[in-house]
């Protein structure tokens, strides 16, 4: 996009974490992995401020590299006066 727009990432990973066996109580556990839960509908990304192909051609390179199949949605609001 070049500068030309801003993104908003809408979902936000939590951390699970892991406690070895035989661990006393109170300590924290090792960082095991991130996990966000996305159901369908789920808004992923929002660009405002940039033209209408420029942001379908983003969208296209984000999408290609999520494991999730995806699609393109716009909202069309009313400009303000």
């Amino acid at each position: 996009m070049k500068r030309g727009g801003k993104i908003w990432v809408r979902v936000f990973p939590t951390s699970r974490h892991e406690k070895p066996p035989e661990t006393r109580m109170g300590r924290a556990g090792r960082a095991g992995v991130l996990v966000a839960v996305v159901r369908p509908g789920k808004v992923l990304f929002e660009i405002r401020g940039s033209p209408r192909p420029e942001a379908r051609q983003a969208m296209d390179r984000a999408a290609a590299k999520l494991p999730i199949k995806t699609r393109f949605a716009m909202r069309f609001a009313e400009e303000r006066v």
